[in-house]
């Protein structure tokens, strides 16, 4: 776990895959990683789209390739 980094804020895998299998809080990480990056359309997005539908396919890709979905990278 040392050299390999999650998808929310930088945080190793574990963690990540731990805070991605809760709803809320992958809602939440989803979000605000995606404002994070700049992608304000995609953010807006998963407002209104995240809870269940992205959310089980970010704990799927987490999961398999320990990244979340990129939808849009606009």
């Amino acid at each position: 776990m040392a050299g390999k980094k999650g998808d929310y804020f930088g945080l190793g895998y574990l963690v990540s895959l731990i805070l991605a299998i809760i709803p809320f809080t992958a809602w939440i990480c989803g979000i605000i990683t995606r404002f994070s990056e700049g992608k304000i359309i995609a953010g807006i997005l998963r407002i209104f789209f995240g809870c269940w539908i992205i959310w089980l396919v970010d704990l799927i890709l987490m999961i398999v390739s320990k990244h979340i979905l990129r939808l849009l990278n606009v």
